[in-house]
């Protein structure tokens, strides 16, 4: 009798560590999923990261030392300042955009100066150089990226 007994406990004892194993499998596949998505979602976030941090540089205004104070390289548009004020590759990008007629493209502004423009990676600082010059006033940014004159 004792030996039946101690089966049957034996046996009681194994089907609980089996559905033990099944329920930490099941648990183990969720922490293996969740640590993938995890990893993916962290890829995400420094790829954005990177691409916010480019913004923020393309955004700062880019300055030099003259006379031992700090000066715009490319300045505000405004009264008693002309295109001249501008550095040489930014008075090309706005006599393309002036000589267009009408909103144009970064890609298009792209092909002129002779860029790779099938290359994205390539546009990119020549879009960050047309907002640069659309957030100081001398160009124009349409809702759908595109860039015109200012009248």
């Amino acid at each position: 009798m004792v030996e039946s007994e101690i089966a049957e406990r034996v046996a009681a004892r194994r089907t609980e560590l089996d559905e033990l194993e099944e329920q930490l499998v099941k648990q183990l596949e969720q922490v293996r999923a969740e640590r993938d998505e995890l990893a993916v979602a962290e890829r995400v976030w420094k790829r954005m990261a990177e691409r916010f941090a480019a913004e923020q540089a393309a955004a700062e205004p880019e300055s030099a030392q003259v006379a031992g104070r700090a000066v715009l390289l490319v300045p505000h548009r405004g009264p008693g300042v002309d295109q001249d004020a501008l550095p040489p590759d930014y008075q090309r990008i706005l006599a393309i955009v002036r000589g267009a007629g009408g909103p144009v493209a970064t890609r298009q502004v792209g092909e002129e100066l002779g860029l790779e423009v099938a290359v994205r990676g390539k546009l990119e600082p020549l879009r960050a150089k047309l907002s640069k010059l659309a957030g100081r006033g001398w160009l124009r940014k349409l809702p759908d990226g595109r860039f015109t004159t200012r009248l």
